[in-house]
């Protein structure tokens, strides 16, 4: 089986989960994936090999210049020519493809796939990417959709037509190297008529589409026995359940405002604070011994132990911190996340902050909403509802669908 994606840490965690499922079911497994040190050490930490795809993720995301109208063509053709390049060669053998990541990517691997003549699936971690009239698709960066259009059928039109536009010639050039013919739609070929949504349904409700066969298999999560950092244990066990702040593989750009507008907040509700580092390498803002910062730890044990998670909305963190029942407070960045702030918000477990960029004022309110009894009581019901086999339902249908 090969596993294929491009994108920040949450495209790659799920793979992780999947291919250890996979593996315990007697299936061989590769990962393509970029190149970053994390990524590598992550499926090292599993024994399932790494095939580098592209630049490291890392440095693309969060260095000069950030994506664009402007250059977004060019490293989507980059994109696209590597996973030509990378998947190619080790997709040979491989009963099945499955196929995810940023949508050049994902589309350079189904050709792949087309070209082996091997099944490959098509799996998002969020519903956004999927046509349907009950929601707008996400915009491309400089592409906004016109303001005046607000009917969901003439959005999706649209969204096609950018997405043509900003990966079209790349993906059929690359095509017609290998002698397949020109795709016409794009989205459409990467999604397929049976796409797989891998999210959790409580959290991710999947409302029936007139034309899309949507398989929801639950999250894709590895249970993680690691323990927690003697010096993390020892801060934990000093006071009251701290509140957990951290923002992933988002750069947040400012940082060390990021930071200090956190930890005042916290403090301001009379907590403790812990600070992830992050792609965005988040610090302490003093020596004063309310505050500890953590690099790489096990979320779902660490979870459990804090008083709210402040983070970015990413699906997996979000998952997390729900399965946990955790309280959240999403600060939404980019993408999906101001989607999964909105269900924390509906489904009573936290807050949604407004906007990317939280002052001391808004942020505070927001803990203030995530730390009352009502919402800890809320969280910890639905942590109960969460499903915890996604992994072992994908990995059973991929071995099915590949005989």
């Amino acid at each position: 089986m090969l596993l294929s994606t491009y994108g920040s840490r949450g495209d790659v965690e799920p793979l992780v989960g999947l291919a250890v499922r996979l593996r315990v079911l007697g299936a061989e497994v590769r990962v393509c994936a970029p190149p970053d040190e994390d990524f590598a050490q992550l499926l090292a930490g599993v024994g399932v090999e790494l095939v580098p795809v592209g630049r490291p993720a890392r440095a693309l995301m969060t260095g000069a210049p950030l994506p664009s109208s402007a250059n977004l063509p060019q490293r989507a053709a980059e994109l696209i020519a590597a996973q030509f390049d990378a998947v190619a060669a080790a997709a040979e053998g491989c009963d099945a493809l499955v196929a995810t990541g940023a949508m050049p990517a994902a589309a350079g691997a189904r050709s792949v796939a087309e070209k082996l003549g091997i099944r490959s699936v098509s799996v998002t971690f969020q519903q956004l990417t999927l046509p349907s009239p009950h929601h707008p698709p996400l915009t491309y960066p400089g592409r906004p959709f016109p303001p005046e259009v607000t009917d969901s059928r003439v959005l999706w039109d649209l969204d096609a037509q950018s997405i043509n536009a900003l990966f079209g010639e790349a993906l059929n050039t690359n095509r017609a190297s290998v002698g397949l013919p020109p795709v016409d739609n794009v989205r459409d070929y990467v999604i397929g008529d049976r796409p797989w949504l891998a999210t959790d349904p409580v959290l991710d409700p999947w409302q029936e589409t007139p034309g899309l066969d949507v398989v929801q298999t639950g999250a894709w999560t590895l249970p993680d026995e690691r323990p927690l950092p003697a010096e993390l244990v020892a801060f934990l066990e000093a006071g009251e359940p701290p509140v957990y702040v951290g923002f992933g593989s988002m750069p947040m750009h400012a940082s060390q405002d990021a930071a200090r507008v956190a930890v005042d907040a916290v403090r301001a509700q009379g907590r403790r604070a812990l600070v992830s580092r992050g792609w965005a390498d988040l610090a302490l803002i003093d020596d004063r011994d309310d505050c500890f910062a953590v690099g790489e730890a096990n979320h779902q044990a660490l979870f459990g132990r804090v008083a709210a998670v402040v983070h970015h909305g990413g699906a997996g963190t979000t998952t997390t911190a729900a399965g946990a029942g955790a309280p959240q407070v999403v600060v939404p960045q980019a993408v999906d996340q101001p989607y999964w702030a909105g269900r924390v918000a509906e489904l009573g477990i936290g807050a949604a902050h407004d906007g990317p960029a939280p002052t001391l004022e808004s942020l505070s309110a927001a803990l203030r909403t995530a730390l009352s009894p009502e919402t800890g009581a809320r969280a910890r019901a639905v942590a109960g509802t969460v499903r915890t086999d996604g992994a072992t339902v994908a990995a059973k249908l991929l071995l099915d669908a590949a005989g």
